[in-house]
């Protein structure tokens, strides 16, 4: 398993390497832009290159992408849709450019519309979007499990990927705070098998790219995406082992988004204790 963090890209894109690397790093996941804004930071070929070189001088093995907050690709705001397709291709084209293994992103909110329209809207958004650029994958991200948002079970998400492209372009981001907002039981080997058989089932395992590490400040089933510190929230220490040692995630990169010990971003004490509690897993399954 390949544990790191969300890391910032302030300064430029190799200063993310260069934290990711103070943090002790093997992956990570930034911004493309910032988060809460809809102006887009314009990188050369110059910036990808650097990035790149810092990248393979660095024991940081993956990146991944998550696109920026205030897109809603199943919206049908006509303005609404434009900056989010743009802002969606332009996440896409970084991921091009460094290399990334995806870019994570949620499929929309339906506001005031069906399930079966709004997933139109995303589908044919993020076609637009997958088309306008070369390589870089989209990895769908499970939802917290509320009413009002596109990906709330695998079902769904599976017709997701079916409908935008199939396999090739498309793949899977799951968090753990999300599948326990849901209701599912991520806190026992017993409960991460059956989670880990569904997707395989409805999805396909091939198709489960990257892990967001995050504990809960909220009980199991609550809809709630509050994240805690790990293991000081609802999923706890033995959760977050079961997390970590199920067998089938084993390889796969895993990103901590935070809150760290701090109460703010993740630092390299944060990937200690999470790479601590991976080594108790696995120790305790052989």
């Amino acid at each position: 398993m390949l544990i790191g963090a969300h890391v910032s890209t302030g300064g430029g894109l190799p200063r993310a390497i260069e934290r990711a690397e103070g943090m002790d790093c093997e992956s990570i996941q930034i911004f493309n832009q910032s988060p809460r804004m809809w102006r887009p930071t314009r990188y050369s070929d110059e910036d990808f290159a650097e990035f790149r070189q810092a990248m393979d001088a660095s024991k940081v093995e993956v990146v991944a992408i998550h696109a920026i907050y205030l897109i809603n690709p199943a919206t049908n705001d006509k303005e609404m849709r434009k900056k989010s397709l743009d802002s969606l291709t332009h996440a896409l084209r970084v991921g091009d450019g460094i290399g990334a293994m995806g870019v994570v992103v949620h499929p929309g909110a339906l506001k005031d519309d069906t399930r079966a329209n709004a997933r139109k809207r995303a589908v044919k958004l993020i076609k637009e979007a997958l088309a306008e650029t070369e390589r870089c994958p989209i990895l769908y991200e499970n939802t917290a499990g509320s009413p009002q948002l596109l990906g709330r079970d695998f079902d769904e998400t599976a017709e997701l990927i079916d409908k935008t492209g199939g396999p090739k372009r498309l793949g899977l981001c799951i968090d753990s705070c999300h599948l326990h907002a849901t209701g599912y039981d991520v806190r026992t080997p017993h409960g991460m098998k059956d989670l880990v058989d569904e997707i395989d089932a409805k999805i396909g395992l091939k198709q489960l790219k990257l892990l967001h590490v995050n504990d809960s400040r909220d009980a199991r089933g609550s809809n709630r995406d509050r994240h805690a510190p790990i293991p000081n929230g609802e999923i706890g220490r033995n959760g977050m082992r079961a997390f970590l040692g199920e067998p089938r995630l084993q390889g796969l990169p895993a990103v901590l988004e935070g809150p760290g010990v701090d109460g703010k971003a993740p630092v390299r004490k944060d990937i200690q204790i999470t790479r601590r509690l991976h080594r108790e897993a696995i120790r305790k399954r052989s």
